[in-house]
């Protein structure tokens, strides 16, 4: 027979784990020097775990007992080890539920994608995996976007750029309208494998950081990221209107080649040329 559960320890053991984390330890931005509570706040560990603030507090309150999908999200959401995992679990009587942890494969490019990487010399390309993971690029996606190589592995994602990095943001002249397709198309990777947690960790990190986002992603729209226009302005070369087309690898891996193109003999042409000759030199 299960246990009853023990909602006011199961309320105290979430509000010191979460007094435990900095909004550093999870990618969030620390926006307030004075925080008059320690660690997470309970919004942003409502928001992490994609659940209201008001369940969370009821949660801690020891007011509502939590289901199997929200211990889920809270333990992928606080980081919780093995231990501790098992420890929330049977705090809230549910210990026979408890999950075994799932860690994905690394993702690994095939070496014919890389040699077709390396072979659009003066075409922008990128690979990317799953959650639009950026897993390599050429030297003229380099020269385009931003210097991948300084971004952290762990926090090279499409999305993620597009969202807060300053450079990438700024550079789409239209970055409402991309940046929306970008969360439709992580939608449709949620869609797939709705248990990925690092999914689950960028969902939260993102809805914390941007309110746009936050609001996109709860619109559930969805799209196939496949082909489309993309309208830049680059701080050296100017305006920039260029073809992007997405292409599966055909092993199943889920990666995708993304290449952006210019139409022959119109400005953006030429001012594509001239960024990949000055990156060649």
């Amino acid at each position: 027979m299960t246990p009853a559960p023990a909602p006011r320890e199961l309320g105290a053991f979430l509000k010191a784990r979460r007094a435990q984390l900095a909004p550093q330890d999870l990618g969030l931005p620390e926006t307030d020097s004075h925080r008059k509570v320690a660690g997470l706040r309970r919004q942003e560990v409502a928001q992490l775990a994609a659940i209201s603030v008001d369940y969370y507090t009821r949660l801690e309150q020891g007011r509502v007992r939590a289901s199997e999908s929200v211990l889920a999200t809270l333990a992928r959401a606080l980081r919780l080890d093995d231990d501790q995992q098992k420890y929330l679990y049977e705090l809230a009587g549910r210990s026979d539920a408890r999950p075994r942890r799932r860690r994905g494969p690394a993702q690994r490019m095939r070496p014919a994608m890389r040699r077709l990487l390396d072979q659009l010399t003066g075409t922008p390309a990128v690979v990317l995996g799953k959650r639009m993971d950026i897993l390599a690029w050429n030297v003229a996606a380099a020269a385009l976007f931003t210097d991948f190589s300084l971004t952290p592995p762990g926090r090279r994602n499409y999305v993620r750029l597009l969202f807060t990095d300053p450079v990438v943001r700024d550079m789409h002249r239209e970055w409402e309208h991309d940046a929306r397709d970008a969360v439709a198309a992580l939608r449709m990777e949620a869609a797939a494998d709705p248990d990925d947690p690092e999914l689950a960790q960028l969902v939260g990190e993102l809805s914390v950081q941007d309110a746009d986002f936050r609001t996109w992603w709860a619109e559930h729209r969805v799209n196939n990221l496949s082909y489309g226009t993309k309208h830049y302005r680059h701080r050296l070369v100017g305006d920039l209107t260029l073809d992007c087309d997405v292409w599966s690898s055909p092993d199943g891996s889920g990666q995708r080649l993304m290449v952006l193109t210019a139409e022959p003999d119109t400005p953006s042409h030429d001012a594509l040329r001239i960024l990949t000759a000055w990156t060649a030199e």
